[in-house]
C-alpha cells in the first residue's frame, strides 16, 4: 500500500511538504512542487489513511451536524451550507436528524461523541431549552437558528426574528389590514417569542389593539396550519401572518378549500423564503432568511475555532431579515 513516505520519496520532498499539500496548507509551497505532488498522488491512487492521521493529530476532520427536521427546507438549506463550507476546508459532515424529539437529540450527541467528531453544529428543536445533560465532552459547539444554554459554546448564527415579523405586519397594516391572525410556533421558544414581539410592536405603532384571540399557537408544520384553518367556523380577520412558510402554505390550502380567494379576500405572509414559496399560487410574500448562508457561517465559525484561528470568545452573527413582497398580499378594499 502506498504511504505518504512513498509519495515524498517519489516527489523528492519531505513528508511534511506532502502533508501540507494534502491538508490545503500549502500556501508557501511553489505551484510546481504542489502540482508534482498532486500528479504523483493521482498516478499512484494514493488514499490518505484517515485513521492513522487522527491518531497522530487527535483530530478526525469530521464535524457533527444536528438538525430538528430534515423535511423542512429551511434546515435542509442549513445542512447544505454547512456541508459546502466543511468540504471546502477538508472536513467531513455527519448529519443527525432528530424529528423534534428530545430523545433523538440526546442520542445524536451520544453518537457524535462515539464517532469522535471534532466539533458540532447544533440547530436545537422547538422543545429544547437547556442541554446540560447531553454528552458533549469537550467538543466545541456552534448554535444555528436558536440560542440555548449549552456548554463549550463557540458561536451563534441566527436571524433578527422580531424585526422580521415587524416588517411583515407593518406591510399588512400599510395595506389597510387591521385584523391580522397570527399563526405561531410553540411560544416557549425564544424564536417564537421574538416573532410575536415583532407582531405586537407593529400593531402598537399602528395604534391597533392587540387581541390575543387572533394569536393561535401550534407547530411549525403545514398539516397543523391546514387543520387549524379548516377548523375555524368564523373568518373574522383579513390577513394571516404565519410564523414560517410551511404554516402559510398549509393555511392557503385550507382557505382555498373554503372558497376564500387570496389575496382578494385574505392576504397571507410567511417566514423563511423556502423554495416552494415562490412557486405556489399565489406566490408567497415572506421574510427571506438566508438559511444556506447561516449554515455556511456556522461551519466557518466552528472550523476557525478548531484550527485556532479565533480566540475562545463566542462569535455571534445575526442576519438581517428582508421582506419579499409577492402576490399573496394586497390592499384591503
Amino acid at each position: 500500500m502506498i504511504t505518504i513516505k512513498d509519495i515524498a520519496d517519489l516527489a523528492g520532498v519531505s513528508k511534511t511538504t506532502v502533508s501540507k499539500v494534502l491538508n490545503n496548507k500549502d500556501q508557501k509551497i511553489s505551484e510546481a512542487t504542489r502540482q508534482k505532488i498532486l500528479d504523483i498522488i493521482k498516478e499512484t491512487n494514493y488514499v490518505p489513511n484517515k485513521m492513522a492521521q487522527s491518531l497522530v493529530t487527535k483530530k478526525t476532520k469530521t464535524i457533527g451536524l444536528i438538525i430538528p427536521d430534515i423535511r423542512n427546507p429551511f434546515f435542509t438549506d442549513i445542512a447544505r451550507g454547512a456541508e459546502d463550507k466543511a468540504v471546502n476546508e477538508g472536513y467531513n459532515i455527519i448529519l443527525c436528524n432528530t424529528d423534534e424529539s428530545l430523545y433523538k437529540e440526546e442520542l445524536a450527541f451520544n453518537t457524535l461523541s462515539e464517532k469522535m467528531v471534532d466539533g458540532i453544529i447544533f440547530a436545537p428543536s422547538s422543545k429544547t431549552e437547556i442541554s446540560s445533560t447531553y454528552n458533549i465532552s469537550n467538543k466545541p459547539i456552534v448554535l444555528v437558528d436558536k440560542e440555548i444554554d449549552i456548554k463549550n459554546l463557540r458561536g451563534v448564527v441566527s436571524l433578527d426574528n422580531e424585526e422580521g415579523t415587524y416588517l411583515e405586519i407593518k406591510h399588512l397594516v400599510g395595506m389597510n389590514h387591521k385584523k391580522i391572525l397570527y399563526l405561531s410556533g410553540p411560544l416557549k421558544t425564544q424564536i417564537a417569542k421574538d416573532r410575536l414581539k415583532g407582531y405586537k410592536k407593529a400593531l402598537e405603532e399602528a395604534k391597533i389593539n392587540y387581541n390575543e384571540k387572533l394569536v393561535i399557537q401550534g407547530e411549525y408544520s403545514l398539516d397543523w396550519a391546514y387543520k387549524t384553518i379548516q377548523s375555524l367556523n368564523d373568518i373574522n380577520f383579513t390577513a394571516i401572518c404565519a410564523a414560517n412558510d410551511l404554516i402559510a402554505i398549509g393555511a392557503i390550502k385550507a382557505l382555498k378549500e373554503k372558497d376564500i380567494k387570496i389575496p382578494k379576500d385574505i392576504s397571507v405572509v410567511g417566514f423563511d423564503d423556502i423554495q416552494t414559496s415562490s412557486i405556489i399560487e399565489p406566490q408567497l410574500t415572506t421574510i427571506k432568511q438566508n438559511s444556506y448562508n447561516m449554515g455556511y457561517e456556522s461551519a466557518n465559525i466552528l472550523i476557525n475555532s478548531l484550527e485556532n484561528k479565533t480566540i475562545n470568545n463566542i462569535d455571534k452573527i445575526i442576519f438581517k431579515p428582508e421582506l419579499l413582497i409577492r402576490s399573496s398580499t394586497s390592499q384591503k378594499l
